[in-house]
């Protein structure tokens, strides 16, 4: 029954750039089933209600369809596709932007022995699960406000800050949780993600940004493999890759320039890993990007 209706709901207030009128909230609807395409993963919550999606992280591979959710506690460099999805019963999906802030509120409010405790090891940055029905009420009765502007303002934070508690309180709790826990293993790796991808040019030593983490190197390198799938340098150029490949779609003509301002030297090496992360080298690339780009709007989803 709850699916039903969130299909209903989604697609009636799907639009082209996935906002609403809910801040945080993003509705999806998606009519084909394109190639993989990479991209950031953002820190959210997805349900999909139609169709189905598959999300490659490093070496890991996430597969998730109607009435399950993924939880992304941790910016990351991730390829997706949706696998299943056509004009006549297209993607359908609900997003919700996790605030770290808003989870250690929860935390702090809630009883002794009310949240289940953390377990051992540290949680991957993305995790899929099957929806509990408590969860997919709160996620639909969220979309009706948007059918009710008066009541939106009021209501829609109590029933985010609810959704956040099923989170918290579900299978997967443990990877939401660790957004609100100031000194966990996940917001030491947060910090490190973030540095890198505001320095993702600059060459770094492992050591160093461990320390600035507060971890120890081997600590630091363990647990950042466990919520990334890949080391910090392969973050990196991952991250590397994916700015070069947005600055290409605008500037397709430099190829040997935009490699210098992603941080590569050595143009040969540049040239190398693109072709091998995005199956073609630079200059044809973006020849393929500055196509997609000119081709009509209704064309991409």
């Amino acid at each position: 029954m709850h699916l039903e209706e969130l299909r209903t709901l989604l697609a009636r207030h799907a639009r082209r750039d996935w906002t609403t009128a809910i801040d945080g909230v993003l509705v999806s609807k998606v009519d084909r089933a394109d190639p993989p395409a990479p991209s950031m993963s953002g820190m959210v919550l997805a349900v999909i209600a139609q169709g189905a999606k598959r999300l490659a992280l490093g070496d890991r591979v996430y597969e998730y369809g109607a009435g399950q959710y993924l939880v992304a506690s941790v910016d990351l460099p991730i390829t997706g596709q949706f696998t299943q999805a056509d004009p006549e019963q297209p993607a359908l999906g609900f997003g919700l932007t996790l605030e770290p802030s808003a989870v250690a509120e929860l935390l702090l409010q809630a009883g002794p022995g009310d949240a289940p405790r953390a377990g051992g090891g540290t949680p991957s940055g993305i995790a899929v699960s099957d929806a509990p029905p408590a969860l997919l009420d709160a996620v639909v009765r969220l979309l009706r406000l948007l059918d009710e502007p008066r009541d939106r303002v009021v209501l829609a934070p109590l029933v985010k800050r609810e959704i956040l508690w099923r989170l918290i309180t579900s299978e997967q709790g443990a990877t939401v949780r660790q957004l609100g826990l100031a000194d966990s293993s996940l917001s030491h790796v947060s910090r490190a993600v973030r540095w890198i991808r505001e320095n993702y040019a600059q060459p770094f030593r492992v050591e160093d940004v461990a320390r600035m983490s507060g971890m120890s190197a081997s600590a630091f390198y363990r647990n950042f493999q466990a919520v990334t799938a890949m080391s910090p340098i392969q973050f990196q150029k991952q991250i590397r890759l994916q700015e070069a490949r947005l600055l290409l779609a605008t500037h397709p003509g430099d190829v040997t320039g935009v490699g210098h301002r992603v941080g590569y030297d050595n143009p040969s090496q540049f040239s190398r890993e693109y072709r091998r992360q995005f199956g073609a080298p630079p200059s044809r690339d973006a020849a393929r990007l500055r196509d997609a780009v000119r081709a009509p709007a209704g064309v991409l989803p």
